[in-house]
Parts: C-alpha cells; structure tokens; sequence
C-alpha cells in the first residue's frame, strides 16, 4: 500500500493527473448499478515521526566506494546549478541556507576536484530551459541565458577543464535531454568513447532528476545501450533534494508537499530497487596521482 502511494505521489510531482475514480455517462453503462461502482478507501495520514519507521519499512542498504583507478570511473554531476542550490536564486532555489543542498554541493565540488585531478571524465548536467516551453508541474526555473542555469559558484571552474562534458538539458530526465535532433545521444557516447564501466552519480533533486536519469540509465545499460557501462552508484551524501513541508503545501493551490528527508530516502531507495548502487562513503588511492 505504502508503494502504491509513492508511486501515485512521483506520478503527480512529475505533471501527471491522479484520479481516484473513472466515470462515466450512465447511459453508457448498462446494468452496473451505482452501487457496484462505489468503493469505500480508508484514509491514512503519515506524521514526521513516522520517517525513522518508513526507513526501517523500507531500508536502503548503503556501501563504501574506494575508487582506485583501476575500474573505469566516469563522475555524473545533475543540476548543481544555482537555480537548484543557490539562496534566492530562483523559483525552485532554497529560501534559506540548507544543510543538505549545502553538504550535495561541497561533496559534488570535492569529488570534482579529485576526477579532474586525475583526469578521469566528468559529465554534467545543466538543467535549461526555454522562458516558452513551461516543464508542468513547475513554475518557471532555470531558463537558458540567466544565472539560474549556471553552475554554481564552486564548480564554475569545470567550464575549463578538458575532461568535463557539460550538457545542458530541457526535461527532468537527463539520459532524454541528452538526445540530439539526429538521434545521437551525447551521453551514451560519453560513456563509449571513453570506456566508462561505472559512474559516480551526485546532485539534486535525489528523487527527481537524479533518480530518473538513474532509472532510464539503468533500462539502457540492461538493453545494451551503454556497453561497456556495468555499475550505476548513487552517492547518497552526494545527492540532495528540497523541503517542502506539509503545513506550508495546504496553503497554496495544486501544490504537493515534499518532506526533504524522507522524499531523499525514498529517491536511493528506488534508485537502490531499479538496480543502482548506493554508497554512503567515497575514499580515493591517495598513492594514485
């Protein structure tokens, strides 16, 4: 039951319509009474000291990851961009200084950091938009030319690094935002051209826009699309997602609330469910250069 409603939750944050009930003109409906059709549902409502309970309902078991070298790693970073993880900076930037957003991006700039070092690939996600082309059910975020749907201040420095890919994207799902008008696919041919057997996935929003790009990434890699791609490993500490309280969702129309700490779980434990890897530590070889 608990599953049925995530997923009747992550359907409407996307833009989809729930219904609870499909009618019809009774003219159309013969001999089924009124009475047949009506089903009577048991309304359950969570609190927030029910978090620590639907984590032990639904446990996501984490792992350390000790990059060495020695596998082929490539570094995915989604949307830091200030438009996500900027006080102020927008529709959907945090209000105030958040503690999570704030560890995403100091631990995406600190992995960036050390790939770069190495040399090792790093791609990363731009989320940009066209001031035309709304992406329901949000409000407009991100737009293409502002300061939005650039990276933030801490990794501004990636647009001159030799072994970054940045692409920027116009959809939630980055795996589809990274098709090209002739069916290319810049993503799937990062990954091929340089022999990517595992990527390191950080960024905002965990059960969101990562979460998506991992599901559809994971659907390729199982087809074959992503040869020689084996491991997908979302770095929970790494990811982040934003809050959105109960109280303050009943206040405002067709708004649907988003409890950050539980919406976070939710997104690895998923991600953990299509087949990702979830990792609660990154260590590097220091002896490697």
């Amino acid at each position: 039951e608990l599953m049925h409603h995530i997923g009747l939750y992550i359907a409407k944050e996307r833009g989809a319509k729930v219904a609870s009930k499909v009618s019809f003109d009774a003219k159309d409906l013969g001999d089924v009474s009124q009475s047949e059709r009506k089903k009577k549902k048991k309304k359950k409502r969570m609190s927030v000291q029910t978090i620590d309970l639907l984590k032990e309902e639904l446990p996501v078991h984490q792992e350390s990851l000790h990059l060495t070298g020695d596998t082929k790693t490539g570094l995915v970073l989604v949307d830091v961009v200030n438009g996500f993880c900027t006080v102020g900076a927008g529709n959907l930037a945090p209000r105030q200084p958040d503690k999570q957003i704030s560890e995403m991006v100091d631990e995406s700039v600190r992995l960036a950091r050390v790939f770069c070092d190495r040399k090792w690939p790093v791609f990363a996600f731009l989320d940009s938009h066209h001031p035309d082309i709304p992406e329901h059910p949000y409000p407009p975020h991100c737009i293409v030319g502002t300061e939005e749907s650039e990276l933030v201040p801490a990794l501004k420095w990636l647009e001159n690094e030799g072994n970054v890919t940045l692409r920027r994207k116009d959809c939630i799902d980055g795996f589809l935002g990274s098709v090209e008008k002739d069916g290319s696919n810049v993503f799937i041919n990062w990954v091929q051209s340089n022999q990517i057997k595992a990527i390191l996935v950080v960024g905002i929003c965990t059960d969101i826009c990562v979460l998506d790009f991992v599901c559809t990434t994971l659907s390729a890699r199982n087809r074959r699309l992503l040869v020689p791609l084996e491991d997908v490993i979302v770095y929970s500490h790494g990811c982040a997602t934003f809050d959105l309280p109960v109280d303050v969702a009943k206040t405002a129309k067709d708004v649907v609330a988003h409890p950050q700490e539980l919406m976070h779980h939710i997104g690895l434990y998923i991600a953990k469910g299509r087949g990702a890897k979830v990792v609660s530590e990154v260590s590097l070889d220091t002896k490697n250069p």
